[in-house]
């Protein structure tokens, strides 16, 4: 679901489904999220559902190797391979028939890797039987499908299923013996590595978890990317807080639609889980469905991961370049437009690479403090780094323009 901003409909689901399921949550029927989803997905990997996705466009030459098949059940509502480089390590989460997994392998080429996540056996089941197809035309294979929930990337759903085959759960006994073998799974063979992946991307999944797991799902999301790494996704998210009457619909949640993150909070739960420098690089324009009101629109997000560690001072600074007259980053450091503005060595390191570098002119002392002499820094406040900082140690002397350095037009 998402893309270009188009409008839809003002409901995505038959009236008398929508009363159906609103009188359901007034009566009490809890709803079984995972069920939901599960099933309608299913479905959608054997026959085309269009309630499912939205306009998105797909850069058409990765799409020319990609079977119909795969195309027709894709449900998306971004594009967030647009962001990954050459010879990287791409995870997809909730990767479905394996459209944007197939997309990533053509752009990191065969020096990259691409890892697809998802708990649907239909789903994956029709990833895997174009891929010797897909490989032998690209003439490699760095995909990988594997099975498991995006909210619990340690946890291999295919040996377990292995495990459940010889030893079926009939008692409680059985029960307790199965937590400790996926606990045994998780340390000794999780399904992802922590710190292994450059970025992982996501493509309107995210809003289909509980909301219960939803602070593990980014937990997991930092986890397994490597310091310095990103996390490029594209979701559906609402304009304002969605009342219980559709949250509760499996029809809705499943479409898409009522698990929507809303706006603002989406990019808190980045913040939240440790991500900085977090950046809206794509949004609907029009929402892409209006239900009671509410208005549903695809966003693409892109986050960092490595703010970790001490703040020590090594007598750097930074100059914002503008245009706004102050900005405040994640961790509550504000930059004075022109100012030369005290930051610790890590702060130093982020604002040097993406996505802050093209605003920031780096200024380092002209003698480097070893990190042995550095202090603690308190990166608190709006410290002013003095030029005479930086300056120290340089040779006291006056140094004036010759004329061989001027043109014949001068110098000024």
């Amino acid at each position: 679901m998402a893309g270009n901003g188009t409008t839809a409909p003002e409901t995505t689901e038959p009236a008398g489904s929508l009363e159906r399921t609103r009188e359901d949550a007034r009566s009490g029927t809890e709803m079984n999220v995972d069920l939901a989803v599960r099933d309608r997905y299913s479905a959608a990997a054997q026959e085309a559902e269009a309630a499912l996705c939205c306009p998105v466009d797909y850069d058409p030459q990765y799409l020319k190797i990609i079977p119909d098949e795969i195309i027709e059940r894709d449900y998306g509502c971004g594009d967030p391979s647009r962001w990954v480089k050459e010879g990287e390590t791409v995870l997809d989460l909730g990767s479905g028939g394996g459209k944007i997994c197939y997309i990533a392998a053509q752009i990191v080429k065969e020096s990259g890797r691409v890892i697809g996540v998802d708990c649907n056996d239909t789903m994956l089941d029709l990833a895997r039987r174009h891929q010797p197809g897909i490989s032998k035309t690209l003439g490699y294979d760095v995909v990988d499908f594997r099975k498991g929930r995006i909210q619990d990337l340690q946890l291999n759903l295919e040996r377990l299923d292995e495990y459940l085959k010889n030893n079926p759960v009939d008692s409680v006994d059985d029960w307790q013996k199965l937590q400790e073998h996926q606990d045994h799974l998780r340390k000794t063979e999780p399904l992802i590595e922590s710190d292994s992946v450059d970025v992982v991307v996501s493509n309107c999944v995210l809003n289909l978890v509980r909301e219960e797991d939803r602070r593990q799902l980014f937990s997991e999301l930092f986890r397994v990317l490597k310091r310095g790494g990103r996390a490029v996704i594209s979701d559906i998210v609402s304009d304002e807080t969605i009342p219980e009457s559709l949250r509760n619909d499996p029809n809705l949640w499943s479409g898409c639609i009522s698990g929507a993150f809303r706006e603002d909070l989406f990019l808190d739960a980045f913040t939240d889980a440790g991500f900085y420098g977090v950046e809206i690089m794509a949004r609907q324009s029009e929402p892409w469905a209006i239900i009671d009101g509410y208005e549903f629109r695809s966003l693409t997000v892109q986050a960092f991961k490595g703010k970790e560690g001490p703040c020590l001072d090594h007598k750097q600074a930074v100059i914002y370049k503008g245009p706004w007259k102050t900005v405040t980053d994640d961790d509550g450091h504000k930059l004075v437009r022109g100012q030369r503005m005290a930051v610790c060595k890590k702060t130093f390191d982020l604002y040097s690479k993406a996505p802050y570098a093209e605003q920031i002119i780096p200024i380092e002392p002209s003698e480097p403090v070893s990190s042995d002499k550095a202090q603690p820094f308190n990166c608190h406040g709006t410290p002013i780094r003095s030029p005479k900082e930086t300056k120290s140690g340089q040779p006291v002397l006056n140094l004036l323009p010759s004329e061989s350095e001027c043109g014949s037009e001068g110098c000024c």
